[in-house]
């Protein structure tokens, strides 16, 4: 922001070149001539070159800093900054110690892998500073030295004039000191749907502590636009010091939350590391007993610190991630960090930006009263389709006298449209599209009534006036404007029974009218009309007749189409979805009650007021947040996230890009937003649609469940492992697996099968339920003990098997019995975590073709490995016979067995 002034400058220019003022922070509650003073400048003379030079030396170039530039060498070590991942690396490092080298291969390549993927994939989401400098205005007109210059917009300082016209964009902040007619789009930084009448009159702030952005009518901000009329400035703030340079500091000083998934593999690594440090020193310490050689414990060890670690996960679950990016970019929704894919299914607020997100960012004419009568207004947008129907009706037939009630809206109009584009102001294509419907061909009917004169709009009269000669050589007056402004100028009105005057009953029925579509959220217009004999001699307010009111038209910019049924969806998935916009209050409460968004309507001023208590106690009961700042969308989110909400911010605007980043997932428009918005988000909408986050939203939670189904099966993989090695042991038995064995156990089951699991179809009801809870982790209290109790099968089952078959048919074969049946354990394993949550032998479970397949392959592979010579030199195996391969499948299917009695026994005692 900018600098607080410290001394009035005073002096004359010349005297004062030597010095440059600080840029002014308060210059909307100064008369013109105030803020010319204390900048020390002349605005018909504009700055001397001596001037321009000594304050550009001390404020510096018009242009947003440089971000600290992080060694793009330390972003790709930040990717190993996890506990898994330098579980994994250490693992590598002891594998490739103990001469390990496959293993310390494979895990070293997988990592590496995923690290780049990261890398690449985060690297394009840190270009937000790039794309606001490239936003800025390249040039400007200015004065100085007492002529017109264009100057580079970089070399702008305190103190310049600049001048400007419809069209433009404003190369930093100013206050205006000329200001005909003049309107601007704010859009992209204040949120406000509709270009804001600026004036160089300054009203009362001094009872206002805090005046939105968005009401600073004496104003101009860096890169708005004018829409119409003409202006000058005075530069009051450059570069940094500007409003968009506020916003582009909190960019480069804000930070991104972790999102869930990283905190939960943050989580189950330090579990992990536990784990794995019990199950060595448990074995370390019944091998010492039983007497065996500290080098031979230290090897087997060693290996088991291996074993327990799932290398295969990273890959695993950049694969799940990678994929689901690619379905939700066939679904409109463009992914930049991996890890928010995941993010979007754990959130349970979607902050939403008004206009252009929840609405279409087109004015729409809805309603039109006219002759005592109310139509309907069908069709959206800037596109001619739609009719006026009679209110409340399915009437489509519009009655011939609307074509008189059009005739204002489209002669006194300086917009064009074609083809669904405007040129103009967003509020007069409205009404030019509203004549079309009615009949009226805007430009057809300018060629044929060519204007004779004007009254440009005006801010303080409020209405616009043309004169329009007709073919007989009369003079035919349109006028359009706030309707209260031309009750007071009109004599008649048009009623159903005609032209009658305009008494008090009359006034108060438009007076009600007028009240009664503001009160929806309206922008409301009226349109009058005269005839008049010749043509006035010169074109005045004098120069008005008395003025007929023939017709009043109820403007707004609709919701998407697709936007109400949205919303119903996070209801139903228990999303909570609260507005957030620069608009008016009445404004966003009409569209909220459209959308069916529930909660109070809180505006940025009231949001001053509050403490940061109060409004985290108030929060969760507030749909609807209007009038806020960029500033003020920051606080929301944050205070959101600090109530343990996981939330996801949209947006498009420039005002939209430091939120965007404070939000756990930030979503941008990509067809409306701004380049700064698109690189401050996570993800981006390709086609604007809200309805696209829900469907967002779906995929996140079905890659989610998928992560929790291959980490649960990988995992209960490595515990049956590690117990079955462990409890062999404590039984006085050698190892009933290989080191060959126990790696091959690792690279069929930690690869195939979960990468089967990581494109497993999402569930249907997987919208009808609640958000998780955020503090929820992936290995809670009821997954860590399916865990234990599937690897406790397994180990019970191979370790029986084996004892058995060692006293009945030797060692090798039992070495190979045992080997068999804990690899064929896992297909049963894998369909029991596949349930997870669900029904264990739902029809569900038969449509991941991949999986079925992978498990086929798994059982083939392993019959080759025993059967076939060559492998059995490799692996250490013998030929089984069929009953000793049916009972090697008897025992691995007791994994499936046992989570049925679990889940049947949890259903007797109600405990889903």
């Amino acid at each position: 922001m900018t600098e607080p002034i410290t001394k009035p400058i005073t002096e004359p220019a010349a005297e004062t070149a030597d010095r440059a003022p600080a840029a002014e922070p308060d210059a909307y509650r100064q008369a013109p001539d105030q803020v010319a003073e204390r900048l020390g400048v002349d605005p018909g003379a504009g700055l001397s070159t001596r001037q321009v030079s000594e304050r550009a030396a001390v404020h510096g170039a018009n242009q947003l800093s440089e971000p600290a530039r992080r060694p793009q060498w330390l972003k790709f070590l930040d990717q190993f900054r996890n506990w898994l991942i330098l579980i994994l690396l250490i693992a590598a490092v002891v594998a490739g110690a103990i001469g390990d080298i496959s293993d310390a291969v494979v895990i070293t390549v997988v990592l590496l892998i995923n690290a780049t993927l990261g890398y690449w994939q985060e690297r394009r989401a840190e270009r937000s500073l790039e794309a606001l400098r490239r936003m800025l205005v390249p040039t400007a007109r200015v004065r100085r030295d007492g002529t017109e210059q264009v100057v580079e917009a970089r070399l702008l300082v305190p103190g310049d004039v600049v001048l400007l016209e419809a069209g433009d964009r404003v190369p930093a902040d100013g206050r205006l000191t000329v200001a005909e007619t003049v309107e601007v789009a704010e859009a992209a930084l204040t949120g406000e749907s509709q270009p804001v009448a600026k004036s160089v009159t300054t009203f009362d702030h001094t009872s206002i502590t805090s005046v939105p952005l968005a009401e600073r009518t004496t104003m101009l901000f860096m890169n708005t636009a004018l829409t119409r009329g003409r202006a000058e400035m005075i530069v009051t703030a450059t570069g940094m010091r500007t409003e968009l340079g506020a916003i582009a500091e909190a960019l480069r000083t804000g930070t991104e939350p972790p999102t869930p998934l990283q905190v939960q593999l943050d989580s189950l690594g330090r579990r992990l590391a536990l784990l794995s440090g019990v199950a060595v020193v448990a074995y370390a310490l019944s091998a010492l007993v039983r007497g065996e050689s500290l080098s031979d414990v230290a090897l087997q060890a060693v290996a088991l610190a291996v074993a327990a670690i799932p290398e295969g996960l990273p890959a695993v679950l950049a694969l799940t991630l990678a994929l689901g990016v690619h379905r939700m970019a066939r679904r409109g929704a463009i992914v930049k960090r991996l890890a928010s894919v995941e993010s979007l299914g754990a959130a349970t607020v979607v902050c939403s930006d008004k206009t252009g997100t929840l609405t279409l960012n087109e004015m729409t004419a809805r309603i039109l009263w006219t002759a005592g009568r109310l139509y309907d207004v069908t069709g959206e947008g800037y596109g001619t389709a739609g009719a006026i129907r009679i209110h409340g009706t399915e009437d489509a037939s519009a009655p011939d006298d609307l074509h008189d009630a059009v005739l204002p809206f489209a002669l006194c109009n300086d917009a064009h449209v074609s083809g669904g584009v405007f040129i103009g102001d967003p509020t007069e294509a409205a009404l030019v599209v509203l004549a079309a419907k009615a009949g009226v061909d805007a430009d057809w009917l300018r060629s044929e009534l060519p204007r004779a004169g004007e009254l440009p709009f005006d801010g303080a009269t409020k209405y616009m006036a043309t004169f329009h000669t007709e073919p007989d050589g009369r003079t035919r007056v349109h006028v359009k404007g706030a309707v209260d402004v031309l009750l007071d100028m009109c004599t008649d009105v048009l009623t159903e029974d005609g032209v009658r005057a305009l008494d008090e009953r009359h006034r108060d029925e438009l007076l009600a009218v007028t009240g009664q579509l503001g009160g929806s959220g309206l922008r409301v217009l009226g349109a009058a009309t005269a005839l008049m004999d010749g043509t006035p001699s010169a074109f005045t307010p004098a120069a008005l007749p008395g003025l007929t009111l023939v017709s009043v038209a109820g403007i707004a910019d609709p919701p998407r189409p697709q936007a109400r049924e949205a919303m119903a969806l996070c209801r139903t998935a228990g999303v909570a979805v609260k507005m957030i916009t620069g608009d008016h209050a009445d404004t966003a409460a009409a569209i909220a009650r459209e959308l069916y968004i529930d909660g109070d309507v809180v505006t940025g001023a009231e949001l001053d007021r509050m403490t940061e208590q109060q409004l985290a106690e108030r929060i969760d009961d507030i749909g609807v947040f209007a009038r806020v700042a960029p500033e003020h969308k920051v606080v929301i989110v944050r205070t959101l996230t600090n109530r343990g909400h996981i939330v996801a911010m949209t947006g498009d605007g420039v005002n939209d890009a430091a939120a965007l980043r404070a939000a756990h997932i930030g979503v941008a428009m990509g067809i409306t937003g701004t380049d700064v918005a698109k690189e401050a988000a996570d993800v981006v909408l390709t086609d604007d649609d809200f309805s696209t986050i829900v469907q967002a939203v779906h995929e996140g939670r079905a890659i989610y469940a998928n992560i929790v189904k291959f980490v649960r099966f990988q995992l209960s993989t490595n515990i049956g492992a590690i117990l079955t090695l462990l409890s062999a042991s404590l039984a006085g038995l050698p190892s009933p697996l290989t080191a060959a064995q126990l790696l091959w156990v690792n690279i069929i089951m930690d690869g195939p099968p979960a990468m089967a699991l990581a494109v497993d179809p999402a569930r249907d009801d997987v919208m009808r339920h609640p958000p998780r809870d955020p503090g929820e982790r992936i290995l809670n209290a009821r997954r860590l003990l399916a865990i234990g109790w599937a690897g406790a099968v397994m180990a019970l089952g191979t370790v029986t098997l084996f004892a058995i078959a060692r006293s009945h048919v030797g060692p090798d074969t039992a070495v190979t019995m045992a080997f068999t049946t804990f690899v064929l354990f896992q297909p049963f394993n894998a369909l029991s975590a596949r349930a997870d949550g669900g029904t264990l032998l739902g029809r569900h479970q038969f449509r991941n073709r991949a999986l079925w397949l992978c498990l086929a392959g798994v059982l083939v592979v392993q019959v080759a490995v025993v059967q076939l010579p060559w492998a059995q030199a490799v692996f250490g195996t013998v030929p089984l016979t069929a009953t000793q391969w049916a009972l090697c499948l008897g025992t691995a299917s007791t994994v499936l067995l046992a989570e049925l009695a679990v889940r049947t026994a949890r259903s007797a005692l109600g405990d889903r």
